[in-house]
């Protein structure tokens, strides 16, 4: 699967094969854990999201909710995506990364993986955890007002 047109997060879960949906279901179960109060779980973009809602962030360059961080299973691997690790939250990320031993696959702010096990899902737990939503939103503010990301 690349993308999905499921309207729901259960139905996502449902169309992928058992043993990906048990992969992804076990991140999933990690970051529905550390969660900030304030978060939408939906579908958008083909992926599980995690966003503020434009309720509370207000309007977007996109007209989409913020996404703060995602999770879906792709062609050849599985994916979690982390908005706060692009910027200056990626060397700190990096670094506690590294620090588990664990192999990194990472691009902007896509971590890719085959298992949850190749991840150190403390690692994972503590990013969800460190942004509240009024956090992130101040976080958005300033890093479009730099130039990010690219409308």
């Amino acid at each position: 699967m690349v993308k999905s047109n499921a309207s729901t997060v259960a139905e996502y879960l449902a169309e992928l094969p058992d043993e990906r949906r048990a992969e992804v279901e076990a991140v999933r179960d990690v970051i529905l854990a550390n969660l900030p109060d304030g978060y939408a779980e939906v579908m958008d973009w083909g992926l599980i999201t995690y966003s503020v809602p434009l309720e509370v962030s207000g309007p977007t360059y996109n007209k989409k909710p913020l996404m703060y961080a995602a999770l879906a299973a792709q062609k050849n691997y599985c994916a979690v995506y982390l908005m706060t690790v692009m910027g200056d939250g990626e060397e700190s990320f990096r670094a506690r990364w590294a620090a588990t031993g664990k192999k990194l696959d990472m691009g902007k702010a896509c971590v890719r993986f085959k298992r949850a096990a190749d991840l150190p899902l403390d690692v994972i737990a503590d990013e969800v955890a460190r942004l509240s939503v009024e956090d992130f939103v101040e976080w958005h503010r300033k890093a479009r007002a730099t130039g990010w990301p690219p409308a």
